[in-house]
């Protein structure tokens, strides 16, 4: 990796289709909020940026008493925003590429070590399972696989959040990080193994994810 990065985990929203009453980025995964799951990943790179709003003093207290190099965004305003409003938030005098990582997601350690030692541009797509996904409409050319748009009809995979873009070509917005990738496509579409927490029953699958090792 010879490209400078800057990371932005956004963790702003409330979780309401949860319904425990707390933000996903602090559900407990055998042991562990989320949030620093994600973090242990991470441990390497130097520019990681969470953008908090709901429940953001319990976000930066768990955070902080992990790691004190991080930077945090708020978002006064994530009632009324999307991921792509935290992550258009975050991105405010970056690097020189971007990572976007949603705070309820979880990814096997080897693909996102993947995706963050690569200096390409990609979108991450993987098996669909969830309800109501969005997904991630594709073409096969030159023996790769590109993301050419997203929809709610049609697509062969699940669009995850994570992506990896050269910060100069996005442009911000305040609904869904899917909408700013728009404007940027088509770009290489990689498949990673997650799990993403939404319902109940995504966290109960998170759960048994792990402990199996991350193994399906």
């Amino acid at each position: 990796m010879s490209v400078s990065k800057t990371i932005v985990i956004s963790c702003a929203g409330m979780g309401t289709r949860l319904g425990i009453g707390t933000t996903k980025a602090l559900i407990d995964i055998e042991g562990k909020p989320l949030i620093l799951r994600q973090l242990e990943l991470l441990k390497d790179f130097d520019d990681i940026r969470i953008v908090v709003g709901y429940q953001m003093e319990k976000v930066i207290e768990v955070v902080n008493n992990y790691r004190k190099d991080i930077l945090f965004v708020f978002n006064h305003n994530y009632r009324n925003t999307g991921t792509g409003g935290s992550f258009s938030l975050g991105i405010k005098h970056a690097r020189e590429m971007v990572v976007s990582l949603d705070g309820d997601l979880l990814v096997h350690p080897d693909d996102l070590m993947r995706i963050m030692h690569s200096d390409k541009e990609c979108a991450c797509g993987t098996k669909i399972g969830t309800d109501n996904p969005m997904l991630m409409k594709t073409i096969k050319e030159n023996g790769k696989e590109l993301c050419t748009g997203f929809s709610r009809e049609e697509g062969s995979y699940e669009w995850t959040g994570l992506a990896q873009v050269y910060t100069d070509r996005l442009i911000p917005g305040d609904r869904h990080v899917c909408d700013m990738l728009e404007s940027v496509l088509p770009i290489e579409m990689e498949y990673i193994r997650t799990r993403e927490i939404d319902t109940m029953n995504d966290y109960e699958n998170a759960v048994k994810w792990i402990k199996n090792g991350y193994n399906d």
